[in-house]
């Protein structure tokens, strides 16, 4: 990447972490971000009562296969439908590969009979705000910048810098191709 681009991408990055430092709320463990999906921490993933209470039919739980995230169909049994993505919150971590799916699981849930999604990661900040904000991009068709001013109403989130970036590129992929489509 050419100096010029990578001087851009940090000031859009900060211009998102400006919009992101923005949100007034106080970190709490589950938020309804958009009708019927919630962004939660593993703690609530883990409470089947909590889970039973909220209604929710689907969990995606981004940190997948980690220390501390317990989760995997046979612990929902027939409850919800589990979706694990082995995730991890670091600055190498290539979560793009996980959008679509991400996406694809989410909209299908929210479409069938009842469906409320919970997507969580350990703290519900980074992983899993990422995918959540991808499904509002690729599914509602908002901008990365509504889609995080829509979620910072609802939930405290900070998808870590990379992620940001990952969400940049896709952001501009999507602008790109409504232009080319001549918008939709």
């Amino acid at each position: 990447m050419s100096g010029s681009n990578q001087l851009q991408d940090v000031v859009l990055i900060k211009e998102l972490e400006l919009i992101l430092d923005s949100c007034t709320l106080e970190l709490t463990p589950v938020d309804e971000v958009w009708p019927n999906l919630y962004i939660g921490n593993v703690a609530i993933a883990q409470s089947k009562k909590t889970l039973h209470k909220l209604g929710i039919t689907h969990v995606m739980n981004v940190a997948h296969s980690k220390q501390g995230s317990i989760g995997n169909q046979s612990f929902y049994g027939n409850t919800c439908v589990y979706f694990g993505i082995p995730a991890e919150d670091s600055d190498h971590f290539d979560l793009s590969q996980y959008f679509r799916p991400a996406a694809d699981f989410i909209h299908k849930a929210l479409k069938s009979k009842d469906g409320k999604v919970l997507v969580h990661c350990i703290m519900g900040v980074s992983r899993s705000a990422t995918l959540t904000l991808v499904y509002l991009m690729l599914r509602q068709h908002l901008s990365l910048r509504d889609a995080l001013r829509h979620v910072i109403q609802k939930r405290a989130i900070y998808p870590n810098r990379h992620f940001l970036s990952l969400l940049l590129k896709l952001d501009e992929q999507l602008t790109l191709k409504r232009r080319l489509l001549g918008g939709f």
